[in-house]
């Protein structure tokens, strides 16, 4: 894999953290702003929301810079940004940051998913779309829990200067390894009009796997979001365990993410997404049921963390697949867009659930049900698919077997 898809994730990594990090911040927040424990969770939401917009609007806007041009100056904006967020004591200016934030974050994932397929080609795409995600994964291991700690020990504050200091050097490692024009990097330069890329999603196979990957990140998020008041008011454990348990998330996520990124790159990824969305939901039903049993909660964040990513980075390689060659810069900008769909929607759907009164528990049940809603989906889409095959056989349900779709 080249050096500089590793770059990428470093800056992927600040980022990754900053997008987390609230998991472990929200009672913090709340507190020090005066605003309920559903406002300050609500952050993530808005912070998904600049990325659904960003991803395809930052991707328009930057068509006709250069790679490096355009890593640039969305890392930078994302550190400014922070900067803003660590000095203010208004809320309403703190859900400002995290929009200019989120903006400036899915530009930058975007430009760098479509610059890493480029580079690493259709046959590994899936590889370095782990390697790129994997800065996120590896800031749910060591970000969000050292974001937790920071805020514990010096107040909600400290992990948003933490962000904006660990993008300085990704910003160096942007100027000194991705060079200006090379043969890699001129392949993802815009070939296409913008009406060209925006025509690609009329395809019904990509609308479907955005519509999948926004329903298994939005479970992902509504879950993740809320699961430190899962530790303390459901499991009974000390706001201590909070850092680990997240620690257990990440490590699960950077192996779902890690298995995913090559399931996408193998034939039968139909089948083996079926059997894994079908774990996923298990796992957030059992979890729902038995979050009062510490153990259950502690074991099944890595599990859950596991799964989850796994699904969601296959589905990430699939679409950027299905967009081909035909959106070269706005491949990425679909999959970022969907994905952060989900991850307002959940966080969203999981704070109405407490705000109504059903308690902490309930963004797990939220969680289980948006995944259950993704495999209704898959299996509606598999027996329309049977149908379609079936009327296009002549002689209509014959003996003759449909042929087989590959993943």
């Amino acid at each position: 894999m080249p050096a500089v898809v590793y770059l990428l994730a470093l800056a992927v990594f600040a980022q990754g953290t900053s997008e987390f990090m609230l998991a472990g911040l929200v009672p913090q927040i709340a507190a020090g702003l005066s605003v309920s424990v559903p406002a300050a969770g609500s952050l993530t939401s808005a912070y998904a929301v600049g990325m659904v917009v960003g991803a395809p609007a930052m991707a328009l806007l930057s068509r006709r810079w250069s790679p490096r041009a355009a890593l640039l100056a969305f890392l930078t904006a994302f550190l400014l940004a922070h900067v803003v967020a660590a000095t203010t004591g208004s809320y309403a200016v703190l859900v400002g940051t995290r929009i200019v934030a989120a903006l400036a974050n899915a530009g930058f994932l975007a430009v760098a998913l479509s610059t890493t397929a480029a580079i690493a080609g259709p046959r590994a795409t899936g590889r370095a779309t782990s390697v790129l995600l994997g800065g996120v994964t590896v800031a749910c291991i060591a970000g969000v829990p050292g974001g937790a700690l920071l805020g514990q020990s010096w107040g909600w504050r400290a992990p948003f200067w933490a962000v904006a200091l660990a993008c300085v050097p990704a910003l160096l490692a942007i100027v000194r390894a991705v060079p200006r024009a090379t043969a890699d990097h001129r392949s993802t330069e815009p070939t296409a009009s913008a009406r060209a890329e925006l025509a690609v999603l009329r395809r019904p196979r990509l609308r479907l796997v955005l519509l999948l990957g926004a329903l298994v990140n939005g479970a992902t998020f509504g879950a993740f979001t809320y699961l430190a008041p899962v530790v303390t008011d459901v499991a009974g454990l000390g706001k201590g365990w909070v850092p680990p348990v997240l620690a257990l998330f990440g490590l699960g996520a950077f192996a779902g993410v890690t298995a995913g990124g090559r399931l996408a790159d193998r034939p039968g990824l139909r089948r083996t997404l079926g059997l894994l969305t079908t774990a996923l939901l298990a796992g957030w039903v059992l979890l729902a049921l038995l979050a009062h049993v510490a153990a259950v909660v502690v074991a099944g964040a890595g599990v859950q963390g596991t799964l989850s990513f796994a699904v969601g980075s296959a589905l990430i390689a699939r679409s950027l697949a299905a967009a081909g060659d035909r959106a070269p810069r706005l491949a990425g900008a679909y999959a970022t867009a969907a994905m952060n769909m989900g991850a307002a929607a959940g966080p969203w759907l999981a704070g109405a659930a407490i705000a109504a009164g059903a308690g902490y528990r309930s963004p797990l049940w939220v969680s289980a049900a948006l995944v259950a809603a993704a495999a209704v989906v898959t299996l509606s889409s598999l027996i329309l698919e049977k149908a379609r095959n079936r009327s296009d056989i002549p002689g209509g349900d014959s003996a003759v077997t449909p042929r087989s779709t590959r993943g």
